[in-house]
């Protein structure tokens, strides 16, 4: 158990020691989502002037973007430690140790919640201070979908990194438009019942649109829909599973090949 957990702590702490070697690294960790923030609080505030104090936009869209930035940051976080590993021709040599797969994941994931706090440090400080959010309005169902979005981050960024360590370093601009691809089937913006019937299929199978349902339902006043927030959490926790099988057998299959020696970026497959 000591060794797993030092080998655990070397992953995390290489990522650590990158971060600090280099500003390219550290202001990606907080200005994109900044200015999600400031376009969005800003878009908000503009929708309240012209709905006159009807309808308040800021916890039902301002607050849905942090959300959703929770969830993108979350996934970066992992895939960008991989990725370092990947740029870095460094790959081989972290497996030519004793590490095991699931250690060398439990790593990324830590780095990803490592370095995931400080945008959204910056998104809260941001949404409750400059533009009002409430973001106690949600109530108790917030910090349960909350782990909804980051267990859904963490299967993406290990499903992310497997694909690209199948069909290799290239493969790396297929992962970026994952959050766009996903986002019109799970509604951060709108109902799912917006949506046509076959991209309402889809959306069942998506543990954010359960989130995002929940806390429209919150911001209107209704009781908190549980059993959507326990379907995402088992919905979550399935593509974790998945994700971490996915990776462990694309990880013994390139071992197998030979493809993991042959690890080039200028190579797709």
């Amino acid at each position: 158990m000591y060794y797993r957990t030092r080998r655990i702590f070397a992953i995390v702490l290489r990522q650590y020691y990158l971060i600090r070697a280099s500003l390219s690294r550290v202001l990606p960790l907080f200005i994109w989502v900044a200015v999600d923030i400031v376009l969005w609080g800003f878009l908000t505030r503009y929708l309240n002037v012209v709905a006159h104090g009807k309808v308040d936009f800021v916890p039902a869209m301002l607050g849905a973007i942090v959300l959703w930035d929770f969830f993108i940051r979350i996934m970066q976080g992992v895939t960008m430690a991989f990725f370092e590993d990947v740029w870095s021709r460094n790959f081989l040599n972290i497996f030519s140790t004793p590490i095991r797969i699931g250690e060398y994941l439990t790593g990324l994931v830590l780095s990803s919640v490592s370095t995931s706090l400080i945008g959204i440090t910056a998104m809260l400080l941001l949404a409750v201070f400059v533009f009002g959010l409430p973001i106690l309005s949600y109530g108790v169902v917030l910090l349960p979908c909350l782990l909804v979005l980051f267990m859904f981050g963490i299967a993406m960024g290990i499903a992310a990194s497997a694909l690209v360590l199948r069909l290799g370093p290239a493969a790396e601009w297929f992962i970026w438009p994952i959050p766009a691809i996903i986002s019109p089937f799970v509604g951060v913006l709108y109902p799912i019942t917006v949506l046509p019937q076959w991209m309402r299929a889809v959306s069942s199978l998506l543990p954010p649109a359960y989130v995002f349902d929940s806390l429209r339902a919150a911001v209107a006043g209704s009781p908190a829909n549980w059993g959507n927030i326990l379907a995402g959490l088992v919905l979550a926790a399935a593509y974790i599973f998945f994700a971490c099988r996915f990776f462990s057998r694309t990880y013994r299959m390139a071992l197998r090949s030979g493809l993991i020696a042959r690890y080039s970026a200028e190579s797709l497959s």
